[in-house]
């Protein structure tokens, strides 16, 4: 494998974790419970309603790779319940990668072929394409959430979600007190050596899209260090997106 090529996946890599995180989402009370927390995120959100309404979101913006010195265009397409692509654009070579509900796959940014992903890849992948129902009924994908201990952040307390999938996979959430939006997110996971590396996002400029409030800037830490800027220019919802448009053929 090339050192471009090698590149190229590292940074789609913590984009997919990134986008993939995206797509989740007062007084203090002390003794809410995990269920009221989340209750409350999906309100802050814009309510349970309207995001049942969401059969589709694509997202276009741009992303930095700080250490790399690497800039690109991104375009991310998610369909309900569990269908995700996504575009990117580096150094004039674009990279596809998509989940149709049964096959990962991704072309190679070098010599342009379609491939199914690694598993290390693909799993991470299939989570991220995980719709809305991971908030509104995450039963169904036999996720659950536990409120673990507060984490003080530069003088301010945020509640903390831990957020678990059946195959063992774990997240936590950092929510804000006051607004209940996600502020940061953590998660383990691994690189594209599969080496394990420890993955943080924060979310910011959380802006109102048709009734739902979506974080327009994030920025990724990997192993404490600053790694990639994303920001969010356009979302569209209900956009009537096919199946077709997330195979590889």
């Amino acid at each position: 494998m090339s050192g471009k090529e090698k590149t190229m996946k590292k940074a789609i890599f913590l984009t997919v974790m990134t986008i993939g995180l995206l797509t989740l989402h007062q007084s203090w009370i002390f003794s809410q419970s995990a269920e009221d927390i989340l209750e409350k995120m999906i309100d802050a959100q814009g309510g349970r309603s309207a995001l049942e309404k969401i059969k589709d979101t694509i997202l276009t913006g741009y992303m930095e790779m700080i250490q790399m010195g690497l800039g690109g265009s991104l375009k991310t397409y998610q369909k309900e319940p569990n269908k995700l692509r996504m575009d990117a654009t580096v150094q004039g070579a674009v990279v596809i990668q998509s989940f149709d509900g049964e096959t990962a796959w991704m072309t190679n940014p070098i010599t342009g072929s379609k491939d199914e992903m690694p598993p290390f890849m693909a799993e991470d992948f299939i989570r991220s394409a995980l719709g809305n129902d991971v908030l509104l009924d995450p039963k169904k994908f036999g996720i659950t959430y536990t409120l673990a201990e507060k984490e003080l952040l530069e003088g301010k307390e945020y509640f903390v979600l831990s957020q678990s999938f059946p195959d063992g996979f774990k997240a936590s959430f950092l929510i804000d007190p006051k607004t209940f939006l996600m502020y940061k997110t953590k998660i383990t996971s691994k690189n594209e050596i599969g080496e394990e590396v420890k993955i943080e996002t924060i979310f910011s400029d959380y802006k109102n899209i048709e009734g739902i409030l979506i974080a327009h800037k994030l920025v990724t830490y990997q192993g404490g260090s600053e790694f990639m800027k994303m920001e969010i220019t356009k979302v569209e919802f209900n956009t009537g997106l096919e199946d077709e448009w997330f195979k590889m053929k």
